[in-house]
């Protein structure tokens, strides 16, 4: 900054240009010190502390980093636009800072979510980043980066990207190390640390939901046909290249940098799909990858890129990255696989039209009939679990390619609405404590007491909508449509309440189920509408639908538990709640007043049968 700034008055010297004297006064006393006196206090103004801000700003995360990058030539592609590989690299080394600033020991990059990128980046713009720690487990993390752009000249800010890392911290020898729990401050901080035991679920399973979708599609290859385009062979889109791992190219452990292996991946990628349009194509989305292993300084990596399938607008490229040493007699370590999505747009930013892609018998065909699953889960993912709450329809289709996502969604929304910081204590009945959250679109509750049961008796309990009928006067029976797993069931539920056709209501509900993920989480058991086909709307019935609602239990010892039941009304729902909540009904108080009775009463009945057993 020095240097530019001397350079600028040179010139202006040169070109007889007149510095104005307040620009010289500056430029010397930035330079060199400020000598001018202190400036003298107004009346009443009091004197800061040294190092002082003239407002507090509040607690940082210890954990939080933040990477401020401009876009040079050197990082952009013949666009002018940041080059993905170069922000992958900036991404991950800004999660793995934060990562290890909480490890406190070295990290490495176990995997990585799905990443959309909503905007390219110019030349001469500013990358922002912010990382930090959204949740510690055993010896993993998740880390949550935010990455936006800066225009410098208009000072508009936009949104480029949200990613979830996940990084697990190695002590000496490549060991795991145990990691200290992290304990959220924020209203943000801890539902992102809430959702994230949910989000690491869903990472587990993910390779099942792959595989159980294939089961059950078609084992034949049908490829898709478009007026006047002639298929083009996978084969001649694929891309093999070698990359020298040198110590540029490597962290303070000596392994292969995770951002600079994504990088080169999305270097032969690109190349592939640009092989089957004949055009530059734009990256899209990177699918949740793993890495299976680490890489050394001295290593070759191969990496191998191919074009999957090509759909209307957008395209799915393999890549696969292997690492070898010095010996080729040494078979070839598998490092990463990744699946990667581009288009090609035309001069008004539109996606173009795709050639086809006529894929390889053997493992091509099965190469295709996966990219097709993978999209199909790809749009079920994004649909569900990447909108807000508030964009995400009151029912959505439930079938067995997204019940996971479902299940994710249902669960998130509760723990969303219950980490909320804002709720107001509206009503108190001996016990009972009803609370109001008011928010943009909606008018949530929360109605809460303490009860002298074991929470996990309460939580198996509270699950089966089959005996909430025993307690809850509203519903009159509840029928398990469908056990989807141990954490989840589909019930059609008739409620006694008549909707304005004088007809009762009914319900299709997703009920999911969980049990603490670690120390002072609470039993979970979240409700949600969805629609089946086995189950549709029948003319004895009212639809009703609910969009989030549920319970939350807590131990506060071993025979006692704090009970909550949230609910996000809906509008067919509110002039019931709004009448509690004034105080000109306490059905509420009485509802939970006879669920307490309930618990209590399965809680001796059990007791009994213990004792004769």
């Amino acid at each position: 900054a020095t240097l530019l700034l001397s350079r600028c008055l040179l010139k202006m010297v040169k070109e007889n240009i007149v510095v104005p004297e307040e620009i010289l006064s500056f430029c010397c006393n930035g330079l060199q010190g400020s000598t001018s006196p202190p400036r003298a206090r107004e009346p009443g103004e009091r004197e800061e502390a040294p190092g002082a801000m003239a407002s507090p700003s509040p607690a940082r995360n210890p954990t939080e980093v933040q990477m401020s990058q401009l876009v040079l030539p050197c990082h952009t592609n013949h666009r002018g636009e940041l080059s993905t590989g170069q922000l992958l690299k900036w991404i991950d080394t800004a999660a793995c800072l934060s990562a290890e600033r909480h490890a406190g020991c070295p990290c490495v990059t176990a995997s990585m979510d799905d990443i959309y990128f909503e905007h390219t980046i110019s030349v001469g713009q500013v990358v922002n980043i912010k990382a930090k720690v959204n949740r510690a487990f055993n010896s993993s993390m998740e880390v949550g980066i935010q990455v936006s752009y800066e225009d410098l000249c208009s000072g508009k800010h936009c949104s480029i990207c949200k990613a979830y890392a996940t990084f697990v911290a190695q002590g000496p020898s490549g060991s795991k190390v145990k990691l200290k729990p992290l304990t959220p401050q924020t209203e943000e901080e801890k539902i992102e640390h809430s959702i994230a035991a949910e989000r690491r679920r869903m990472r587990l399973v993910h390779k099942d939901t792959l595989k159980d979708l294939l089961t059950r599609s078609p084992r034949e290859t049908e490829l898709e046909t478009r007026d006047g385009s002639v298929a083009v062979p996978a084969e001649k889109t694929r891309v093999e290249s070698v990359e020298l791992v040198l110590p540029p190219h490597a962290n303070h452990q000596g392994n292969t940098f995770g951002g600079q292996i994504m990088a080169w991946m999305e270097n032969v990628a690109t190349i592939a799909a640009s092989r089957l349009c004949h055009a530059h194509p734009t990256l899209r989305t990177i699918e949740m990858f793993h890495f299976r292993g680490p890489s050394q300084v001295g290593d070759r990596l191969v990496l191998k890129a191919i074009v999957n399938n090509a759909f209307k607008n957008s395209m799915e490229v393999g890549v696969c990255a292997e690492a070898y040493g010095q010996e080729m007699s040494v078979s070839r370590r598998h490092i990463n696989s990744a699946f990667m999505t581009f288009v090609v747009l035309d001069q008004e930013g539109r996606p173009r039209t795709l050639p086809m892609v006529a894929p390889e018998p053997g493992d091509g065909e099965r190469r295709y009939r996966e990219a097709s699953a993978r999209k199909k889960i790809r749009l079920d993912r994004k649909y569900v679990v990447s909108c807000k709450q508030t964009e995400v329809p009151l029912s959505v289709p439930w079938d067995q390619s997204n019940k996971v996502y479902l299940s994710y969604n249902n669960v998130s929304a509760l723990k969303t609405l219950v980490a909320k910081a804002n709720w107001a204590l509206a009503r108190e009945k001996e016990k009972v404590r009803m609370y109001t959250l008011e928010e943009d679109k909606f008018l949530s509750f929360r109605i809460e007491m303490s009860v002298r049961i074991a929470a996990s008796r309460a939580f198996s309990l509270l699950s089966d909508l089959r005996r909430r009928h025993e307690w809850d006067s509203h519903y009159a029976s509840a029928e398990l449509v469908q056990q989807v797993d141990d954490d989840d069931m589909i019930y059609h539920v008739v409620s006694q309440t008549l909707s304005r056709e004088n007809k009762p209501q009914d319900f299709v509900i997703l009920a999911s189920r969980r049990k603490p993920c670690s120390k002072g989480d609470p039993y979970v058991v979240a409700f949600r509408s969805v629609t089946l086909p086995t189950h549709p709307a029948s003319a004895d019935f009212t639809r009703g639908e609910t969009l989030c609602s549920g319970f939350c239990i807590w131990p506060e010892s071993e025979e006692t538990s704090k009970v909550a039941y949230y609910n996000q009304a809906t509008p067919g729902y509110l002039n019931y709640v709004t009448i509690n909540v004034a105080g000109l009904s306490s059905n509420f108080c009485a509802t939970f007043e006879a669920c307490e009775k309930f618990l209590l009463k399965n809680k001796e009945d059990l007791i009994m049968r213990l004792q004769e057993l």
